[in-house]
């Protein structure tokens, strides 16, 4: 009579662990590795590049929006900055006020300063992010320097969402008893969108393109040091 060895059960299973285990347990290894790499000096220098690089976003607005129409092809411009809003200004005309009088008219509330929280804690994230940038500069450690990225990151995502968010409140609360009636919209985060007898035109302006090349730059710093180090 045949006789058919079993394999305990089991030890498949077991065995299949235990080498989830050792390859789960190897990836650790590696991100603890990475994370206590040492910045080398091109990385460095890169990141203090990355923090002049954020100057303008201090001084150059965040995003432009342009409305143009019959009554004003020149165009009405209005520039959201980290921590104010600036309309055009000509001796006969300040944009802001009239893009507020035209917004009266279709019963959308008044663009004011006091009304952005934004105007409050961007400047200072970004200050913040420039502080631990110089930060992890100096100390020189891998782990320093991705949680100044991983941190931008969340911000960043957070303020494009906080942007569009305020965009669609303005368009969609409009007042039913105002004087000219429009369907609600949002106004475009980006391009062009024809809302009533305006062509509105909505684009990133420099300080944004300021926080990408911060983004960028540090990117570019985590992947020399890691580069070097797989080279030594």
């Amino acid at each position: 009579m045949a006789i058919t060895q079993y394999s305990a059960p089991g030890d498949g299973a077991t065995e299949s662990a235990t080498t989830d285990g050792r390859a789960v347990k190897n990836r650790l290894g590696k991100a603890n590795a990475f994370f206590k790499l040492t910045l080398t000096l091109r990385s460095r220098v890169m990141i203090l590049v990355a923090v002049i690089a954020l100057v303008p976003a201090f001084l150059f607005p965040l995003w432009n929006m342009t409305f143009t129409s019959n009554q004003y092809l020149d165009g009405l411009t209005l520039d959201i900055y980290s921590h104010r809003l600036e309309g055009g200004k000509t001796p006969a005309r300040d944009d802001l006020r009239e893009i507020n009088a035209l917004n009266h008219y279709i019963g959308m509330r008044p663009l004011l300063e006091s009304d952005f929280s934004e105007f409050v804690w961007i400047p200072f994230v970004i200050g913040a992010l420039a502080v631990l940038a110089l930060r992890a500069m100096v100390i020189g450690k891998m782990s320093n320097l991705v949680d100044v990225f991983v941190i931008f990151s969340y911000f960043g995502l957070f303020s494009f969402w906080s942007f569009y968010n305020r965009l669609y409140t303005y368009g969609h609360n409009l007042d039913p008893t105002a004087a000219i009636k429009v369907a609600p919209f949002t106004p475009p985060l980006i391009g062009r969108q024809v809302v009533g007898n305006f062509t509105v035109t909505s684009s990133p302006g420099a300080a944004s393109f300021a926080l990408v090349a911060f983004a960028f730059l540090l990117l570019t710093a985590i992947f020399l040091s890691r580069k070097a180090n797989q080279e030594a």
